[in-house]
């Protein structure tokens, strides 16, 4: 089990319709998450930060993350979603959600 942790912004005038969209996930979105190996998926928000935290249990990220980047669904959530956030300036090229490194874990 691989363990994730991302960051980005989020719109300060954004924050009250992320909160809303998020408390009500379409269960595509949620059914294509899980099909992809990925559980225990969080969002956090500190101020403009969003922090995400998932575990991945697949065998080939890479492949399960184009399954999903490649769901017309996902695709319609993120032109929604991805309006209201801001990229971190660490993001690297390719990224959108900032990819953390762990530093700390106790099981």
């Amino acid at each position: 089990m691989r363990r994730i942790g991302q960051v980005i912004g989020i719109k300060p005038d954004e924050i009250e319709e992320y909160e809303r969209l998020h408390a009500n996930a379409w269960p595509t979105i949620l059914a294509t998450i899980k099909k992809a190996n990925i559980q225990n998926y969080t969002i956090f928000r500190y101020e403009h930060l969003l922090f995400a935290y998932m575990e991945y249990t697949g065998t080939d990220y890479k492949a399960d993350m184009a399954m999903i980047a490649d769901d017309p669904e996902t695709q319609r959530w993120w032109k929604i979603t991805d309006a209201m956030q801001a990229q971190v300036p660490e993001a690297r090229e390719g990224e959108w959600w900032h990819t953390i490194p762990e530093n700390f874990h106790l099981d």
